[in-house]
């Protein structure tokens, strides 16, 4: 069922690993480092024709200018607006929403808990009109609000399947003894389920945000103007009317990655805690 350990594996074997493992690891970030080239290239290098080579200068005003000649900083103030309240809502509803399908039993709890789960296969090209029709309609058409709250609403199904799984591996003798005890159902949540799957929340935090900053298809889709894009839809700006500024926009792309970067290795220790949560006991 698992796949077996390097380690026992035979000689020959071991060797043609520790060759390919380095190989498929350049591949994988060639396209990475290939833009991060970019971004450094002067606009000259572009125009002559070089694009692979060696640059002729290291241009480190590209950033600056990225900053100078286009409205990434309010991109990026965007994405921090949708993105933040996004995993807070998300994240907070769906462990009240985890919790009560996890340890209320009541005739429709799995119902309830399929209809969460079913929203997740459904594809996002089929939502496109008729969210786009009810943004318009409630008057959140192209405003950081109304992307946020579709975030809050469609990531909330994922979140609870997820603390849905955690909050149910907890002994049920926990919740059983406080009950004993006179504590009410609050206190339980607050006090007790909480406090033993932080590190899931924190896993489910790094995802969430991951998710939402990188999303282009509904920021292209809910939003239309400087004012509301998050990054990801704005790159597109920093193309000029006639010719395409690669060098600019590659500079913006490396400053679009890094807060999810950032994100991941501040929260790396309690990321990893939170996925190997229940798996030895």
């Amino acid at each position: 069922m698992f796949p077996r350990p390097i380690q026992t594996m035979s000689p020959a074997f071991q060797r043609s690993y520790k060759i390919a493992l380095p190989i498929m690891l350049v591949l994988w970030l060639l396209p990475l480092l290939g833009v991060a080239l970019t971004s450094l290239r002067p606009s000259g290098d572009l125009a002559a024709g070089n694009y692979f080579g060696i640059p002729s200068r290291i241009a480190f005003e590209n950033y600056a200018d990225v900053f100078r000649n286009s409205p990434i900083a309010q991109y990026l103030l965007n994405s921090f607006r949708i993105t933040i309240p996004t995993v807070i809502g998300a994240v907070g509803l769906s462990c009240l929403t985890g919790y009560a399908l996890a340890v209320y039993k009541f005739r429709l709890s799995l119902v309830v808990f399929f209809m969460f789960v079913a929203g997740n296969f459904v594809p996002f090209q089929i939502l496109m009109v008729p969210v786009r029709d009810l943004t318009v309609n409630m008057g959140l058409y192209n405003t950081v609000t109304g992307l946020a709250l579709f975030h809050i609403a469609f990531q909330t199904g994922f979140c609870t399947l997820f603390m849905r799984n955690f909050i149910k591996a907890l002994p049920r003798e926990l919740i059983e003894a406080a009950r004993v005890e006179g504590v009410n159902e609050w206190q339980i949540f607050w006090h007790i389920v909480l406090p033993l799957v932080r590190p899931a929340i924190a896993a489910l935090s790094v995802l969430v945000f991951t998710f939402i900053w990188n999303d282009y298809f509904w920021a292209m889709v809910l939003t239309t103007g400087a004012d509301t894009q998050p990054i990801t839809a704005g790159l597109n700006s920093l193309n000029g009317q006639w010719v395409a500024a690669w060098h600019l926009v590659s500079a913006g792309s490396i400053l679009a990655a890094m807060p999810p970067v950032l994100m991941f290795f501040l929260m790396q220790r309690h990321f990893i805690a939170g996925l190997t949560l229940g798996a030895v006991k």
